[in-house]
């Protein structure tokens, strides 16, 4: 097989998985979850008093995203529909980063969704619903996402002023993660893809509560939007993901160019979001399980035109794990 010297021995693969899972185990399901947020908080503030990322808003004909830098990679956002003053936040892990952008911008905030239940997305929750009387927190209900008030299903549509976004369920990362859809028709402009950790640039996120099956079903959701969706992810892994593609498809240009375009950005510690999901379909390995160069690469598999969903499961198992045995150079 190919890319041997990503390759543990097997009692070391062993040990490794059951510390992940031990160490998810205790931080979703204790109270240690909460602390060690709170510490990540801490710490992130002082090193990064003014965020891990400088990022530039988006405007589109009166609908604004503007990415909010938080805790040492992540990714919160404010959509704004500019005509109501009205606000909606994505995955406001850090409400003090949060309620400043709210502030400067000076909107009313109304509604908060949450991807999915992890504290780094959802421990804002509370102070921002509390300071905002109005504000309703959506997600899902299979996920205890803390302080929610509306839960939301597969397809269903929140409305505020012009902003109209849709619930997808994505399941793999966590049993009830959701990714926020927002359409651009209403604004005549691109759609906005929010997608937690579910997919990043050149990325998608580990599989804790699901099986390499789920989280291909969740990927290919995706990947049933237009190429000109703008993806907006939920953490800064960039270059370190576009290192890992290089290593399964070292000859696939359009990843070249962007790993290029990705290291002059990050020199400067400029975000690298958006990019596009068609962007996402020449170099992103995660998105390409169908892609010939991929199964010759990684063992065997179905041809290009198959429908094998079971085959590209493997396969899609296969690169989670390799990428996380990969240390970025």
């Amino acid at each position: 097989m190919a890319n041997s010297g990503l390759l543990v021995q097997f009692p070391e693969l062993l040990t490794a998985v059951v510390a992940v899972r031990l160490g998810y185990s205790l931080y979703t399901r204790t109270w240690l979850g909460y602390l060690f947020y709170r510490q990540q908080l801490r710490r992130a503030r002082n090193r990064y008093p003014k965020g891990h990322s400088k990022t530039q808003p988006r405007l589109f004909n009166g609908v604004k995203v503007l990415p909010i830098p938080v805790l040492s990679d992540n990714y919160s956002y404010l959509i704004i529909d500019t005509q109501a003053g009205l606000a909606v936040a994505v995955d406001p892990s850090d409400p003090r980063a949060v309620q400043a952008t709210i502030e400067k911008e000076r909107v009313n905030l109304v509604a908060i969704l949450c991807t999915h239940k992890h504290w780094d997305h959802s421990g804002g929750n509370r102070d921002l619903s509390r300071r905002h009387k109005d504000c309703r927190v959506y997600g899902s209900p299979q996920d205890g996402i803390p302080y929610l008030t509306h839960p939301l299903c597969h397809q269903d549509v929140v409305s505020v002023g012009r902003l109209q976004i849709r619930a997808l369920a994505t399941p793999g990362h966590t049993q009830g993660h959701l990714v926020y859809l927002l359409d651009g028709e209403p604004y005549k402009g691109p759609s906005c893809l929010f997608s937690g950790d579910l997919l990043f640039l050149s990325g998608c996120g580990r599989t804790f509560e699901g099986t390499a099956e789920t989280m291909l079903s969740s990927l290919d959701t995706v990947l049933d939007l237009g190429d000109d969706t703008l993806l907006w992810p939920g953490h800064e892994y960039a270059e370190e993901n576009l290192g890992f593609a290089g290593v399964v498809e070292p000859e696939n240009l359009a990843r070249e160019r962007k790993m290029q375009w990705v290291q002059r950005q990050r020199m400067e510690r400029k975000s690298t979001c958006p990019s596009t999901l068609g962007e996402e379909r020449t170099y992103n390995p995660f998105l390409r399980t169908h892609c010939l160069a991929l199964q010759e690469a990684l063992g065997p598999g179905p041809g290009p035109t198959s429908d094998d969903g079971y085959s590209r499961a493997q396969l899609l198992e296969e690169l989670r794990r390799l990428k996380d045995m990969h240390k970025s150079k």
